[in-house]
Formats: structure tokens, C-alpha cells, sequence
């Protein structure tokens, strides 16, 4: 539900609606509609580790691995048969919530994101140390402009439904790599 109606629709209401279950039973469970909506941001960041960082991080360190995270991402953003139904939940969720009063469930978000940045620029560090990328190469400004990749990815393919999306996608990623690629 959060990943087709966003934060705001993702009521105790709406999910007992949804499921056919009561809304004195579900708000027993999560005691209110923040909760709610920061237990779902909880279990779709297990999820994206599950089905992104963990399989991402069996590829070889370096260059293979950075790959390997961008098409994870791909996939989750895309019609994968792992994949939400709206897309990837944390690229609609920031769209939402970015200019948002700060309370928990913004919190949550940014702190997802900066974990998912945080690993990008881990993945990234470790292919300069392998040799893989220049020595000089920022991990940060790679991590953000592969993010801005997916992020562009999903507004083409979604939203626009561009059926060359990942194409430009895939493209603009391996510019990216080239640019800061040891040769």
C-alpha cells in the first residue's frame, strides 16, 4: 500500500479496509498510524537488504560489486518479481515526506537513504583500494550521481513509461563507471 499510495495513505483504516481485518485489531497491534507507517519503512529496509545489498555483496569486491548493487537497484525499482508494486518505496516516500515537518517517520526515511549512500560509497572506496577506480575518485559524488541515475530510471520508467528508460539508465551508469574507471 505505502509503495502505490504513499505515507499519507497508509492509515490503520485503510489497511483494515484492505486486509478485511479490524481496525481496533490492527490499531492493538501498532498503537497508532506512525507506527504503522514506521514499521512498513522497517520491513521494506529489510526487505532492499535482503534483495539488494545481501546478493550484491556476494559479487567480487570492486568494480563487479558496484555493478552488481546498481542492477540490484534496477531491479527493485523495476518489474522484478521481487520488486513493490509501486516501485521502490524510498524514492516515493522522499518525493512525500521531503518537505515534510521532521518527525519520526521522515527520520526513518533519511536514515535509510544515508545507510543506502553510506553502502554505495563503502562499495565504492573498496574499488578504488582494489585498483579498480582512480586513486582521486570521490565515493560520495559517485554515490550520489548513481542514486540520481535510479532516481531518473523510476521517473521514466513509471511514471513517463519510457520504454528506453533503462536503456538511458544503463547508459548513464556506464559514463559514470568510464569516468572514474582506472585504466
Amino acid at each position: 500500500m505505502a509503495s502505490t499510495e504513499g505515507f499519507r495513505g497508509l492509515t490503520i483504516g485503510a489497511l483494515a479496509d484492505r486486509t478485511a481485518m479490524s481496525k481496533s485489531g490492527l490499531f492493538a497491534h501498532f498503537k497508532s498510524k506512525e507506527q504503522l507507517q514506521l514499521d512498513v519503512i522497517q520491513h521494506a529496509a529489510a526487505l532492499y537488504v535482503d534483495v539488494v545489498i545481501r546478493p550484491a555483496l556476494k559479487a567480487p569486491r570492486g568494480e563487479p560489486r558496484i555493478r552488481e548493487l546498481f542492477e540490484r537497484k534496477l531491479g527493485w525499482i523495476g518489474a522484478r518479481e521481487w520488486s513493490l508494486p509501486g516501485g521502490c518505496l524510498f524514492a516515493a516516500g522522499s518525493i512525500e515526506l521531503d518537505d515534510s515537518d521532521p518527525g519520526p517517520v521522515r527520520q526513518r526515511l533519511v536514515e535509510h537513504q544515508r545507510d543506502w549512500l553510506d553502502t554505495v560509497r563503502t562499495v565504492f572506496s573498496t574499488g578504488v583500494a582494489e585498483g579498480h577506480f582512480v586513486a582521486d575518485a570521490d565515493p560520495a559524488q559517485f554515490a550520489q550521481e548513481m542514486e540520481g541515475i535510479t532516481l531518473a530510471y523510476q521517473h521514466a520508467s513509471r511514471l513517463m513509461a519510457d520504454p528506453d528508460a533503462e536503456l538511458r539508465a544503463r547508459r548513464a551508469f556506464e559514463r559514470l563507471v568510464a569516468a572514474v574507471k582506472k585504466s
